[in-house]
């Protein structure tokens, strides 16, 4: 296990900079998702860890030695693309050996190696088959299975979930943090799905056009976006132009548009200083639609149901209180509500969140 660091890392591609000073501490042993959408340097900085591209500048630490201009083949690195990339002419047991055979590994240790990994991602059964006599699912095991039987420094996994239909891709992420925490290697993650971030994650680093834009424990990260686009990008937010009124007595006071002076939790707005311009930031879940009055201490507007997305267990409304349209995605207890329902919007200012504005 070793830990990584990019300090102040930049990648130029002629004109274009694809990260911007990107400076990351990722913890020995941790599972540390870098998360954001197509285009925001992800993928980027695990190439640059891998040794697959050249920072423009500055350095690459891994176990606290500076590797840029170490080759890829010497940083002992696990790899899994979201293709898999096995050779289809070689067995699962040769896929799973051919890192081994570049390592002078002495012959007969191979064996017993392979044979531990496939026990590890519980395929010990298919040694002998090739890859496109697999599932999906049991090819990206295996390409997992050959990432781990080298017992790299750093796993560096790209998407290797994204080629998956949705329920065994959400099995396998499972399997993954199972196998990620039995063997306690240090592990990047690359994803756009922010569902496999907080469900995997010890650490998220959020990205957004080649920045850093927060890095924190998944619900460090959720409840408490340290931006717009954080508390856009993870889940759905309804967010307000506000007001900052006041700061004291454990909590921060916002002048918000319909639900009027909410006073927020002073940690759930730790980036206001003062009085001035605000945004109230409310997750889409924590608002409750209801025909009763508001719960105690509580806030409650009227507003009336525009659209119902059935989600299964769940319903997302779009509600329009006043002028502003919000969305409010609620469990189903009973029958959903209807387009055009009246109801009440319940918050609990405890639910809130705020940033300057």
């Amino acid at each position: 296990m070793s830990s990584v660091t990019l300090n102040n890392i930049v990648k130029r591609f002629g004109n274009f900079t694809a990260v911007h000073r990107s400076s990351l501490e990722i913890p020995e042993g941790a599972f540390v998702t870098l998360l954001g959408p197509s285009g925001c340097g992800k993928t980027t900085n695990l190439r640059m860890i891998a040794g697959l591209l050249d920072p423009t500048e500055g350095e690459i630490l891994i176990g606290g030695k500076r590797v840029n201009d170490v080759p890829i083949h010497k940083r002992n690195l696990g790899l899994v693309f979201q293709n898999y990339a096995l050779f289809p002419h070689k067995t699962v047991a040769d896929n799973v050996a051919f890192g081994l055979k570049y390592r002078n590994v002495p012959a007969s240790e191979i064996p017993k190696r392979v044979s531990d990994a496939l026990e590890l991602v519980q395929l010990p059964h298919v040694a002998h088959r090739y890859p496109k006599e697999l599932s999906g699912g049991q090819q990206q095991r295996i390409a997992l299975a050959r990432a781990i039987v080298i017992e790299p420094d750093v796993l560096l996994l790209d998407e290797p979930l994204s080629a998956l239909d949705a329920n065994l891709r959400e099995d396998m992420r499972v399997e993954l943090k199972r196998i990620q925490e039995r063997i306690g290697v240090t592990t990047v993650f690359v994803t756009h799905d922010q569902s496999e971030a907080l469900a995997m994650s010890d650490q998220i680093v959020v990205m957004s056009a080649g920045r850093v834009e927060q890095v924190g424990a998944p619900e460090e990260v959720y409840n408490t976006p340290a931006s717009e686009f954080v508390a856009n990008f993870l889940g759905a937010s309804n967010i307000f132009d506000s007001q900052c009124t006041a700061i004291g007595g454990g909590s921060v006071t916002v002048d918000a548009p319909i639900f009027g002076q909410v006073a927020i939790p002073a940690d759930k707005a730790p980036r206001i200083e003062g009085q001035g311009p605000a945004k109230l930031v409310v997750r889409a879940e924590k608002l409750h639609l209801s025909q009763d009055a508001a719960p105690e201490g509580g806030v409650s507007v009227p507003a009336t149901v525009e659209t119902v997305d059935y989600q299964g267990q769940a319903v997302r409304y779009f509600v329009r209180a006043g002028d502003t349209q919000l969305q409010a995605i609620n469990m189903i207890d009973g029958h959903p509500f209807n387009e055009g329902d009246q109801v009440n919007l319940h918050l609990r200012p405890q639910d809130c969140a705020a940033l300057p504005g």
